[in-house]
């Protein structure tokens, strides 16, 4: 969701403005745990930009959402945090249109190749205010810290 989250503006509390903004590593190692304890049948979904080849963001897929991408050729996707199917875009405008739909050898992941139809494809934003176009706009030093990419 574009605009107005937690991450972009301050948010709720300190905590996810800081994971989201800061310069604090602190994966989540606990996620995919977190996932498979509500024993929803998912998997990995690689959503990459189908001209620039830039990752996008990481979601994920269960049957549900896969038949809905093939049939509406937009990113639908399962979202593990509500237990819903979640059109990308819906909310923010921020749609992702499917070019392509490819599986990996081991057929335990996709990967969406995808044309944005806005520039933004993050729910976090710039400080333009503005959705930022990928979610990986952060690298790891060799310190380990986080540097911003996209300002």
């Amino acid at each position: 969701m574009s605009g107005g989250t937690a991450g972009a503006a301050g948010g709720q509390d300190g905590r996810v403005n800081e994971l989201e903004e800061g310069t604090l590593l602190t994966l989540d190692f606990d996620k995919l745990a977190g996932v498979a304890a509500t024993g929803a049948r998912v998997v990995p979904v690689v959503l990459q930009d189908a001209g620039s080849g830039d990752v996008l963001f990481i979601g994920y897929a269960n049957d549900q959402a896969l038949k809905a991408t093939l049939e509406e050729r937009i990113a639908v996707l399962w979202s593990t945090s509500r237990n819903e199917l979640w059109r990308k875009g819906a909310t923010s405008g921020d749609v992702l249109e499917v070019v392509d739909v490819r599986v990996n050898c081991e057929q335990n992941s996709l990967l969406y190749l995808v044309d944005r139809t806005t520039g933004g494809a993050c729910h976090t934003n710039l400080p333009s205010g503005e959705a930022r176009p990928t979610c990986y706009y952060r690298s790891v030093t060799d310190g380990g810290t986080l540097r911003h990419l996209l300002q």
